[in-house]
């Protein structure tokens, strides 16, 4: 018995995304590629904002912890799920599993509320600029950084300690490629009541307050926009922001703002393929792409370098 967690589990065998022999050296190729661009894009940003001085705004400086959380999100699931490609027994450990929840969880929640503070940003950049240098000072910048990342704390620690109170008996494969809430809960051979309540509180609070919090702001913003004459350069400035946040909570609210019993696992891979995968890899390419100082940063650094 695993100590603690009520289970005779100690152990569970991840299904993998797909069952079907044929596809899972194409998906492991695949997803590698996806993978090293992910890693190479986010470090790539980090680096970038990190060498040039000109970049050292708030925006730039919540885009540097954006790359950081997708970095980290990205690497908590995907180097299991290729090792889970290529080998015959996808196993995962009970404490690797709660693990695996947990930064899963936190990582998701801080992406949310640092999509939130650039929203903000973006609020009191076109709304209030002459109270910009006050309103998003370093101090500033940073209690809100450390807010997110405590707010992500207590709600990642939350669905872990759940699940240790629940029995999973003989059921110890997961229809999934990695341990989400879901899929765990199906397993379960005691009531799921609680924690079916608490996640859907956490996704209420970390999911729900957030994505409304932005749609407000951005009517603001969109409001302030019609009324001044510079509203191309204004629009330009949210167009990047507006991206990735519909992409982020998109996905994340076709997963878990809706009943766990009208998701069908099937479904709920494809979706989390999505966040997991696809949003990290997107994230840098948007910003970078879209964003004439991140563009011309290179040439900076490689100038400073050669002179």
């Amino acid at each position: 018995m695993a100590p603690g967690n009520g289970s005779f589990v100690t152990e569970f065998i991840l299904v993998g995304l797909t069952d079907q022999p044929d596809l899972q050296l194409p998906l492991f190729f695949l997803f590698l590629v996806m993978y090293m661009v992910t890693v190479l894009g986010n470090l790539g940003l980090i680096i970038l904002i990190g060498l040039n001085s000109h970049l050292h705004t708030p925006m730039y400086f919540f885009l540097f912890n954006l790359s950081f959380i997708d970095l980290c999100y990205s690497s908590v699931f995907t180097p299991k799920m290729l090792i889970n490609f290529i080998s015959k027994k996808n196993i995962i450990s009970y404490t690797g599993c709660m693990t695996q929840l947990y930064f899963f969880s936190f990582f998701g929640i801080s992406e949310c509320y640092v999509l939130t503070a650039m929203a903000y940003d973006r609020y009191v950049a076109i709304c209030h600029p002459l109270m910009y240098n006050i309103s998003m000072s370093p101090k500033v910048c940073s209690s809100i950084m450390l807010g997110s990342h405590l707010l992500a704390s207590s709600g990642a620690m939350a669905l872990p300690g759940c699940m240790l109170r629940l029995a999973f008996c003989d059921a110890s494969t997961i229809n999934h490629y990695f341990c989400d809430i879901f899929p765990l809960l199906q397993l379960s051979c005691t009531s799921t009541y609680t924690p079916e309540l608490v996640a859907s509180i956490i996704a209420g609070i970390d999911v729900t307050v957030p994505s409304i919090t932005i749609l407000v702001t951005y009517g603001f913003i969109l409001s302030n926009i019609l009324h001044i004459s510079s509203r191309s350069k204004a629009f330009s400035t949210c167009s990047s922001h507006i991206t990735a946040v519909s992409l982020f909570f998109g996905a994340i609210a076709f997963m878990y703002l809706k009943p766990s019993s009208s998701v069908s696992m099937d479904e709920g891979k494809i979706s989390s393929v999505f966040y997991t995968n696809m949003v990290p890899l997107l994230n840098p390419l948007i910003y970078s792409l879209r964003n004439k100082d991140v563009k011309l940063a290179p040439r900076k650094t490689l100038s400073r370098k050669t002179f």
